[in-house]
């Protein structure tokens, strides 16, 4: 069995200015002598990150495992930060990612041409159990190749849905966008579902979003979402204004907003 710890939260955002915040959920799996990073984040999560390690007694080279859902730069970014680990990606789309032109859709092309060179990277392909009590789940849509991860938890099994349902309003309705296949994706978040509801102890980790569930069809919180920024907005230098990012998602729940899936 796993223990899991969620290093950085990831959250359901987009900039209106800036384009994706690219604010991606980076989970830790320890258990059967493995120390495992399912994706990594981008390079802006390179201080938080090896912070989060320290504060659990790991370091760089305790990770013995890298796991990647898919190619694109706000997952794959930080893996040569571990000099020891192997580096699981998934085949399909590491091929579909090194036949792309520079600047296709949220690809990060010299990480991509590494990883193709990589000498501790290893391909994983639909159902492998490529380590102890951890298998592969096809998911394609977001990205052809893309791979979901079910893990042997202590309580339940754990779903690391990646960008196949990047948060909890995909996996409520099936509905997507950034994907490069509605049809696929759907039909992704769909096995998704049927994996989870057959558990309500089962835990979804999603691509941006808190830890999830499912129970009687309905969507339960395994976690508060958190997110906020700070900013310089005046010329004083000593002012900085503290923005709270869920304050909306706060007030959508006092409604009593409905989180039933669509069936």
């Amino acid at each position: 069995m796993y223990t899991l710890d969620i290093l950085i939260q990831g959250y359901p955002g987009k900039t209106v200015h800036h384009g994706g915040l690219g604010w991606s959920t980076v989970p830790l799996l320890r258990g059967h002598g493995e120390v495992i990073l399912i994706d990594t984040g981008s390079y802006g999560y390179r201080d938080p990150l090896l912070e989060q390690l320290d504060h659990l007694g790991l370091g760089r080279e305790d990770v013995t495992s890298v796991v990647l859902t898919h190619c694109h730069w706000d997952h794959i970014c930080n893996y040569p930060l571990f000099p020891n680990a192997t580096v699981f990606v998934p085949t399909d789309d590491l091929e579909w990612a090194l036949e792309q032109p520079v600047g296709t859709w949220h690809i990060p092309e010299f990480h991509v041409e590494k990883l193709g060179e990589e000498p501790r990277a290893v391909g994983v392909s639909d159902g492998d159990e490529f380590l102890p009590g951890l298998r592969a789940l096809a998911t394609p849509g977001h990205t052809p190749g893309h791979l979901a991860y079910v893990a042997e938890g202590e309580r339940a099994e754990l779903i690391f849905a990646g960008d196949a349902a990047k948060n909890q309003a995909e996996l409520a309705t099936g509905k997507v966008d950034m994907t490069l296949d509605p049809s696929a994706s759907r039909a992704s978040i769909d096995r998704l579902r049927s994996l989870a509801a057959e558990d309500p102890a089962n835990i979804i980790v999603c691509g941006h979003d808190r830890l999830l569930g499912l129970s009687e069809g309905r969507l339960v919180h395994h976690g508060q979402l958190t997110a906020a920024v700070s900013a310089r907005l005046s010329a004083d230098f000593e002012e900085e204004t503290v923005i709270d990012l869920v304050s909306a998602e706060r007030a959508v729940r006092a409604l009593g907003a409905d989180t039933n899936l669509i069936q």
